[in-house]
């Protein structure tokens, strides 16, 4: 989307090699979306802007308010070792087979990798465009996986907004052959955290209204949204972001990066 300048984040998945104890990070695959269109893409991840699920948009009960300039959430904590938030998950990859939903990291090689989602919080209190923890200002109405809006927006944070969320592809295969048989997964955060600590972070960034058209359209699915702008996956793909740290973040590494 050509008038998309949002800032979309998260942590980097690296192996932990079983024997030495040294770490590479696993490199992402484009997703394949549920409604298609990701020809020719390089790798990151897949944004979704929902305003109820993947086939109704409610907006006759249910309007949606667009995120205002400066607006920024996060879903998830690093500190976080028991159980993560219904609306982060995992699935492990099995050819186009995403795979059954958990909450947990894969607990055997995945055939064709790693599938993490992210649902961020839907409501707003409407007058924050962040807080201290960058999450209070929000409310999370997941309780089960999947593109829905569970529940009405409480008095405390009664403005809906877009429902964001991301999904990413990591190519564990390659490290397969290095997961010993009923050895415990291998994988860590670049936070060296556990699958409870998934996390991710968004910052609003698009130009004008075109949001806000784009999400005031009834019956708005995939990319067919009002006058939104498109552009080719040729140009998409040379949109990148430049190292800003001098330190080795690939190969094998003793530990891992900022620790």
């Amino acid at each position: 989307m050509s008038e998309d300048f949002s800032n979309y984040w998260t942590a980097a998945l690296y192996f932990k090699h079983p024997t030495n104890g040294s770490y590479m990070r696993v490199p992402n695959l484009p997703v394949t979306p549920l409604l298609g269109g990701s020809d020719g893409a390089k790798g990151g991840l897949t944004v979704y802007y929902t305003q109820f699920d993947l086939s109704n948009d409610r907006l006759s009960t249910q309007p949606i308010t667009t995120f205002k300039p400066g607006f920024r959430m996060t879903v998830g904590s690093p500190a976080v070792t028991g159980t993560a938030h219904a609306g982060l998950s995992y699935q492990c990859q099995s050819g186009n087979n995403r795979g059954t939903i958990t909450k947990t990291m894969p607990t055997g090689p995945c055939s064709a990798g790693i599938f993490t989602t992210h649902h961020f919080p839907a409501c707003w209190d409407g007058v924050n465009l962040d807080s201290p923890d960058h999450q209070s200002h929000m409310y999370n109405t997941v309780t089960s996986e999947g593109f829905t809006n569970a529940g009405k927006c409480p008095s405390t944070h009664p403005v809906r907004v877009p429902q964001v969320t991301f999904e990413t592809v990591w190519d564990t295969t390659k490290f397969n052959s290095m997961w010993t048989s009923g050895a415990k997964n291998p994988f860590v955060w670049s936070f060296e955290g556990t699958g409870a600590g998934t996390h991710a972070d968004y910052m609003f960034g698009w130009k004008g209204d075109s949001l806000k058209n784009a999400m005031a359209k009834s019956e708005c699915f995939y990319d067919g949204c009002g006058s939104i702008k498109k552009q080719p996956m040729a140009t998409a793909n040379k949109c990148t972001v430049k190292d800003f740290v001098a330190e080795p973040v690939d190969g094998w590494l003793a530990k891992l990066p900022g620790m």
